[in-house]
């Protein structure tokens, strides 16, 4: 077997996403071949992000919450305080990872994550994300660029669920959506947080390792995010 590979781990704390966003595409836009991996950890202030795929209609009244169209796959979703955000910034080459088992893998490690806590969850065929009784627990939302990743997954740890009532979540009318804390798990986003960081080191084959949290502006001062030709791949 070959040896895990080092992998930065930066908890942001709570941020807005705008600054995030730009970082991400920053540290995308700017990484090179020999570049470390990282996961960045956040939880958001409240935003409805449009993914490119992502059809206006799917907001019915999104209030005093704004609304991002934003560079990611897929259709509506909501961030909010008491939501995991894992942005995982990775070199598929170099982990020798395909997009569709990258969606796997994440997928994979919420569901481990979740049954730490003997909540048994599951795949949907057609809709990527992990569900529990049929209520969508975490979503996905990536984008590949240059064979690197960003944006990443949205895990609903103990957060207000209104706000997915002012959208058709992930574009889906009617979609139920849950949180750890209403399955019976943990209502702290730190008591996650390594548990959620284990099952994606095992899928990746990574070596977690805690970093400072990022400089966001100067990251942000690195992003074409004009840049043509990138990959965009559409999961919500």
């Amino acid at each position: 077997m070959s040896a895990a590979l080092p992998a930065f781990v930066r908890d942001l704390g709570r941020q807005p996403y705008l600054p995030v966003w730009r970082a991400m595409q920053g540290f995308t836009d700017d990484r090179g071949a020999d570049t470390p991996d990282e996961l960045w950890l956040v939880e958001h202030d409240p935003v409805f992000t449009l993914g490119q795929a992502g059809k206006p209609e799917h907001v019915l009244m999104p209030g005093d919450i704004p609304v991002l169209n934003v560079d990611r796959g897929g259709q509506v979703t909501y961030h909010g305080p008491g939501q995991l955000v894992v942005y995982p910034l990775l070199d598929l080459k170099r982990i020798k990872v395909g997009v569709r088992d990258y969606v796997c893998k994440i997928e994979q490690s919420i569901i481990d994550t979740l049954d730490h806590w003997n909540i048994h969850a599951e795949r949907r065929d057609g809709a990527p994300g992990v569900y529990v009784n049929g209520a969508k627990v975490a979503a996905l939302g990536i984008r590949v660029r240059r064979g690197c990743t960003f944006h990443g997954l949205a895990f609903n740890i103990a957060m207000d669920l209104e706000p997915f009532h002012r959208i058709n979540p992930c574009g889906y009318a009617g979609l139920q959506v849950t949180s750890m804390l209403d399955l019976g798990g943990p209502s702290s986003l730190d008591a996650v947080k390594p548990v959620l960081l284990q099952a994606l080191a095992a899928q990746f084959g990574l070596r977690p390792q805690a970093a400072p949290a990022p400089d966001l502006a100067s990251l942000a001062a690195r992003s074409s995010s004009a840049a043509a030709h990138s990959a965009s791949v559409q999961v919500a």
